[in-house]
């Protein structure tokens, strides 16, 4: 799931939280989880999900009712473009369904509105998950939901590029300049590497870099964008721009296209790129490229991680089978299923052991960039806050500001913005 499309109203937000009537302050402790019985779930549990995982989960979800007669798990799919929208409106007509799978970065906006039960202590066990996962449904040391699927970046390269350029994968943020001007000036890819820089998964790009340079982009309950770790972050980023490494013209849909003709030799993205280009390369294009880890900064090969959980409302009207549920879609055999159904990547760390998953070298890349992979702050701010990084990013990539003053416009913009808290 690309967690960009997420362009949400915040009217409906503010209507969702004020017709909650119990918006969690910043000072309020933590919400104590009830323990849930997880035994043989019985009767209805409705469920709301997303893109192609939505579509699929109906049909997957009956190897669930097998194991539990006398249950049904009713799915409804639900677009990603609609479905922010869909689930603030549901919370504030009080028109939840039990469960839902909502996107990585939507728990701390939620989980405001008093809508979200708390995840029961007794359900799952936190180190199960990758960390970086986990930390997509803590919200103030508090569990909303349970990561179901991962994503995270990792680099993609022309094998053949490089190969005639006579580079390997670099492997620190030195190399890593080198390498893409070997792909573009020895290598055949003639407009270099392919870096965001509009509307859509610039930020995604950025926050690695900053982690990678030892910084935070929070400290003390407040955005912190104007350290020196991201102004060096955002030189690095800006480097290739300037240095006409990386394109600030792709017309708009020509990517991933430019990769597999050949007119840039790399770019960072998520696991279900492999699948997009192995389906529009053609079978002969799958020997001409593979991934590498990030290339690591001053500090380290910290990457982002994205994905999907599923949570319950407090409104649920199963609570027992909904937990139920969601404890199955944790099991590894159940998450390395559901990677064969639609290659969505599991967050248990030992379904990565599971025959599915541990003979792809591919995967294997994914699955060490994952170990200390991190996501943004779960605050109810954040998307606001991510339009804002794209709007300066794009500013920076074009040569309209420098990276000190980027720092500067993003910090200004989101301590004006606030955590939401």
């Amino acid at each position: 799931m690309n967690i960009t499309i997420r362009r949400a109203a915040a009217g409906a937000l503010a209507l969702a939280i004020a017709a909650a009537g119990c918006g969690r302050a910043a000072d309020r402790a933590p919400e104590q989880a009830q323990d849930v019985t997880t035994g043989k779930a019985a009767g209805e549990v409705t469920v709301w999900a997303m893109g192609e995982e939505g579509k699929a989960l109906g049909t997957f979800v009956k190897d669930f009712e097998a194991a539990n007669p006398g249950v049904q798990v009713n799915v409804t799919a639900i677009g990603w473009d609609v479905a922010h929208d869909k689930i603030t409106a549901a919370i504030a007509g009080g028109a939840t369904p039990d469960v839902s799978m909502i996107g990585s970065t939507w728990s701390g906006e939620l989980a405001k509105t008093g809508a979200l039960e708390p995840t029961p202590g007794n359900l799952v066990d936190k180190a199960a998950f990758f960390p970086g996962a986990w930390q997509t449904v803590d919200i103030n040391g508090t569990a909303y939901g349970v990561p179901w699927y991962v994503e995270t970046r990792v680099l993609y390269y022309r094998t053949d590029q490089a190969k005639k350029a006579g580079v390997e994968p670099p492997q620190t943020w030195r190399e890593f300049t080198a390498f893409v001007e070997a792909l573009k000036e020895k290598g055949g890819a003639s407009s270099g590497f392919n870096q965001s820089y509009t509307l859509g998964a610039s930020w995604q790009e950025v926050l690695p870099l900053i982690w990678q340079a030892g910084g935070e982009i929070v400290k003390d309950g407040a955005y912190t964008f104007d350290t020196p770790e991201a102004v060096t972050a955002l030189k690095q980023y800006e480097s290739l721009f300037r240095q006409k490494l990386a394109p600030t013209d792709t017309p708009a849909n020509a990517f991933p296209q430019t990769f597999i003709k050949g007119s840039v030799g790399g770019f960072f993205s998520g696991p279900w790129m492999i699948g997009v280009l192995n389906n529009d390369g053609g079978p002969e294009f799958k020997d001409k490229f593979d991934v590498a880890p990030y290339p690591k900064g001053p500090v380290s090969a910290t990457s982002f991680v994205g994905g999907a959980d599923m949570a319950v409302f407090k409104k649920a009207k199963n609570r027992d089978a909904a937990w139920t549920f969601i404890k199955w879609l944790s099991e590894p055999k159940v998450q390395a299923k559901w990677y064969t159904t639609v290659k969505a990547l599991p967050a248990v760390q030992a379904a990565w052991q599971e025959p599915e998953l541990s003979a792809d070298q591919q995967l294997a890349v994914f699955g060490e960039q994952l170990k200390d992979a991190k996501t943004p702050p779960p605050f109810p701010t954040w998307e606001q806050v991510a339009r804002v990084l794209e709007a300066e990013l794009e500013k920076l990539a074009r040569g309209r500001s420098t990276p000190e003053q980027t720092a500067k416009a993003i910090q200004s913009q989101a301590a004006t913005i606030g955590t939401g808290l």
